[in-house]
C-alpha cells in the first residue's frame, strides 16, 4: 500500500519561503516518478514540478527559478522548496507518485497561503 503524506504548508508573506515535504511509504522514490501539483481556489489542479526516476526535473513556467524539487533517498521523501512566494501561489499542494506499476497515488494535500 503506497501512502504519501505531505507536510510544511502554512501562511507566509509575499516574498517569503516554504518547504513542503512528502513522506512516501510502500514504494521507493528511487523507482517512482514524483510530482508536486497544486490546486488554487476555484481552479483546476496543475502540475508544478516533477522529477523522474532518472533524476530529470521539470517545472511549470510560473515557478521556474523560484521552486526546486528534490529527493532524499535515505528518508524516502520528496521536497518542494518554494522561494519568492507570490499571492498567486496560494493553493492546496499535492504530492503525486507513479511507481513502476504505473498506478497513480496522491497525498491528502497541504494548504499554502501567501498573504500579507
Amino acid at each position: 500500500q503506497v501512502q504519501l503524506v505531505e507536510s510544511g504548508g502554512g501562511l507566509v508573506q509575499p516574498g517569503g519561503s516554504l518547504t513542503l515535504s512528502c513522506a512516501v511509504s510502500g514504494t521507493s522514490i528511487f523507482i517512482a516518478d514524483m510530482n508536486w501539483y497544486r490546486q488554487p481556489p476555484g481552479k483546476q489542479r496543475e502540475l508544478v514540478a516533477s522529477v523522474n526516476t532518472g533524476g530529470s526535473r521539470n517545472y511549470a513556467d510560473s515557478v521556474k527559478g523560484r521552486f526546486t524539487i528534490s529527493r532524499d533517498f535515505g528518508k524516502n521523501t520528496v521536497s518542494l522548496q518554494m522561494n519568492t512566494l507570490r499571492p498567486e501561489d496560494t493553493a492546496v499542494y499535492y504530492c503525486h507518485a507513479v511507481p513502476r506499476t504505473r498506478v497513480n497515488y496522491w497525498g491528502q494535500g497541504t494548504q499554502v497561503t501567501v498573504s500579507s
